[in-house]
């Protein structure tokens, strides 16, 4: 390799600085293997929702709001009172009368800033913003595969990868664009200078690059998301990945030589385009008041939470000790299962934490190549776990997984995949039949998984989960650790409802790493000193619900010879709150007719819904469980168990603003892109879905990448499951705590401050006393006292 010490002029390096930008505003998506909720809006967090949709209509041409035909019924029914209407309408400066007005007119249509292949296109009759994305999608499927093509590109940067491909792709001269390939082939191969000739030819100075550069990147779909994921690792990491770098350049390249072709045409209205790229960043009327209008319906939904947990007093915290704890996943589908299992046996106590249980780890099962990263993304695991000692020790199983990867490969291979079908398929009849008849239950991906660290280092983790749960007394004779996991068949996008927390993985793992850990000698021992006494006959027990079925796995990963009647009596009243929650879920799922029959829909390879998800997710409550115990949240609210007074120093409560919040965050607004966006952050729809690259999904036999949620997943065929509000989050602490942790925290103070998200907080009865509006909090009821920190 050879290094090249180039100098470029000012203009240029103040490209190369809004190619940067313009990189930022765009959010990573990850593999199949494990999809990892994203928040769309990441490179908005910084901008109101109203200049993020004037943002997104010039680079995108879409809409981030609802239709206003939707505002105008929610008016009518009286879901948005008048009362939500003037407070939305005093924070964006408009009038009631306005926002009544808006809802009544139709929705605006968005149309984004020109590319120069737009406007060839209406000279020429060629659909050449198609085809460019076409060329681009047929390359980088095969660049940015992971094991599925069989003839994988060459390895080596982006660029130099496109360059390698399009100086032989002879389709362009073909479409109407003669000479590009021998063109590509005499650039050089540095992307900075590709980039800034490609910049020259189109007369781009860096006043209209940052937007202009932002609307290339959202032409190219999922693959910018892609490019950006590495990029966005890599910073995670500390290192640097140019690989969104490069593809904008690939993408600039084409642009220069279309205008290079085809100036003559449509020059005049390039340069009027350049202008309109080049103007500042405003929003509109109409984006002004699609913004308030959306206030109004996240404050409606607001207090109608409030009113839920102030319908009936809080009960009291009780000092009898429970027969039996449960900790869950904070997931909105724990929800339901855990007021099932407080209704089946009121001695059940239930807790809500991180599904990953504080315990981020790069897990490898045995005899496996993979290393699965079960942590959430935020975090790069430091923590390495493999089941029943050295991975590398079966060979034959080892042989085994990987004959079953290179066979599930060749039948997606676009060469054998069609020939494999009409040659195999009536081989897989039976199997189909079987497994749509199966009882399907959520299992253990392996033999149980241990950790090696020093006793010292298990103590510290030990100490650091219970006390990040609150559980630090109180405990019971059986801790039940349930991590999360859904057990799907025929679903590219399996890994999107599994836990979050664990990277898109189940959540076995983690909970019994962590049971084990609390069930060693030597770490309860070690507590002691640090304030932690667990009794001696508590035992923690690690399980896994299958979200699906809403079945309990229960790992015996040791004998329990004195607990024998305790599990019993766990395995009872976890089957009974499996059935409650089975009866509730039928009721918003298609075709759940039969409660019962909710358990086989994850073998059911042709169910495009075989349970909602996150869907309808909207709450995000830290507390104690007695302040929403007893409330049906219907399955919408993450509750994160979280005791104040406990937490000495308030370090607990910014860990769960700055992860279990923000992560939380992601979800609620990947849920919310998809819905109000889908055709730039949903991945389509699932009935026509085609696996490209082992990485994604593409509509049809090709194009452009699909990142997000399917359609499907938030839409029940008549209209949306998915509600589209902000996040409204929930913290019983003083509010001075709460502030002094978002002024240390600027990024995620933002997303309070731009509207991303609702905080509000609890008083000492339970109820929502407090909202938080750009650094002010105002009180929602009279005559209430802060919580004190002293």
């Amino acid at each position: 390799m050879t290094f090249q010490y180039l100098n470029f002029p000012g203009a240029t390096l103040e490209l190369f600085n809004a190619a940067k930008g313009a990189i930022a505003q765009i959010p990573p998506a990850f593999p199949l293997d494990a999809t990892v909720a994203v928040n769309p809006f990441l490179g908005q967090l910084h901008e109101s929702r109203a200049l993020t949709a004037a943002r997104l209509s010039k680079t995108a041409g879409i809409r981030i709001f609802p239709e206003r035909s939707d505002y105008a019924a929610r008016i009518a029914d009286d879901r948005i009172k008048e009362g939500h209407l003037a407070a939305a309408a005093s924070s964006a400066g408009v009038t009631v009368a306005d926002l009544r007005d808006a809802a009544k007119r139709a929705t605006p249509i968005e149309t984004a800033l020109p590319t120069v292949a737009d406007l060839v296109a209406q000279e020429t009759g060629i659909e050449w913003p198609g085809f460019v994305a076409d060329r681009i999608s047929l390359w980088a499927a095969v660049h940015f595969d992971e094991g599925q093509a069989l003839w994988p590109a060459p390895k080596g940067g982006v660029f130099a990868s496109w360059r390698a491909f399009a100086s032989r792709d002879l389709s362009t001269g073909i479409a109407g664009l003669p000479g590009f390939a021998a063109h590509v082939a005499s650039m050089p191969d540095d992307p900075r200078m590709a980039l800034a000739m490609a910049c020259e030819k189109l007369d781009l100075a860096p006043q209209s690059a940052p937007l202009y550069f932002h609307r290339l990147l959202m032409t190219l779909g999922g693959w910018a998301q892609l490019a950006r994921s590495k990029g966005w690792l890599a910073e995670r990491d500390g290192t640097r990945n140019d690989s969104c770098f490069d593809l904008l350049a690939v993408r600039l390249v084409w642009d220069a030589a279309l205008l290079e072709v085809h100036g003559d045409k449509v020059k005049a209205e390039w340069h009027k385009a350049l202008s309109a790229y080049a103007e500042d960043l405003a929003p509109s009327k109409d984006h002004i008041l699609d913004a308030a209008l959306q206030d109004a319906a996240d404050r409606a939904s607001e207090e109608a939470l409030a009113a839920t947990l102030s319908a009936t007093p809080s009960p009291d915290a009780t000092e009898e000790r429970p027969a039996i704890q449960a900790a869950f996943c904070i997931d909105v589908r724990s929800e339901v299962f855990r007021r099932a299992l407080e209704q089946s046996d009121p001695e059940v106590e239930t807790i809500g934490f991180a599904g990953f249980f504080g315990l981020p780890v790069a897990h490898r099962a045995k005899a496996s190549d993979i290393v699965e990263m079960r942590a959430p993304v935020l975090l790069n695991p430091g923590l390495a776990s493999v089941s029943s000692g050295d991975p590398d020790a079966d060979w034959a199983e080892r042989l085994h997984r990987r004959a079953v990867r290179a066979w599930g490969r060749f039948k997606m291979a676009a060469v054998s995949a069609f020939a494999f079908v009409e040659a195999a398929g009536p081989l897989y009849v039976a199997k189909l039949v079987k497994d749509s008849r199966s009882h399907v239950k959520a299992v253990s991906y392996g033999d149980a998984p241990s950790v090696d660290l020093p006793d010292e280092a298990r103590i510290a983790a030990g100490e650091q989960v219970l006390r990040a749960m609150s559980l630090t007394e109180g405990f019971a004779r059986v801790v039940l650790i349930a991590g999360h996991g859904s057990s799907v068949t025929n679903a590219p996008h399996a890994s999107a409802l599994q836990c979050g927390a664990c990277g898109g993985h189940a959540g076995d793992v983690n909970a019994r790493l962590l049971a084990a850990l609390l069930n060693d000698p030597v770490v309860r021992d070690g507590l002691v000193s640090k304030g932690i006494e667990i009794p001696e006959d508590t035992v923690f027990v690690a399980g896994l619900h299958d979200t699906v079925s809403d079945h309990v796995t229960l790992f015996h990963d040791q004998a329990m010879p004195e607990h024998g009647k305790d599990i019993e009596r766990l395995e009872a009243v976890l089957a009974k709150a499996g059935a409650i929650a089975r009866l509730e879920r039928s009721v918003v799922l298609p075709r759940a007719n039969d409660a019962e029959q909710l358990a086989l829909r994850g073998g059911d390879w042709s169910d495009l819904r075989p349970e909602w998800g996150l869907a309808g997710c909207s709450a995000f409550i830290a507390a104690p469980r007695h302040r929403s115990v007893g409330r049906d949240l219907g399955g919408r609210s993450f509750l994160h168990s979280y005791d104040w007074h406990a937490d000495k120093g308030f370090g607990t409560l910014e860990l769960i603003l700055t992860a279990p919040v923000v992560v939380a965050s992601w979800i609620s607004l990947q849920y919310y892109g998809s819905s109000v966006a889908p055709e730039a952050f949903g991945a389509g729809n699932k009935l026509i879905h085609n696996v490209t690259g082992g990485i994604g999904v593409v509509e049809g036999n090709g194009g452009l990448l699909r990142a997000g949620l399917p359609w499907q997943s938030v839409h029940d065929g008549d209209s949306l499951r998915h509600e589209p509000l902000r996040l409204h989050v929930v913290l019983e602490a003083p509010t001075e705590a709460i502030s002094a942790v978002l002024d240390r925290n600027p990024d995620v103070r933002a997303l309070f401050d731009n509207g991303w998200l609702a905080l509000s907080a609890m008083n000492d009865q339970g109820q929502i006393a407090w909202r938080y509006d750009s650094g002010s909090w105002i009180p929602l009821i009279k005559e209430v006292e802060r919580l004190s920190v002293a």
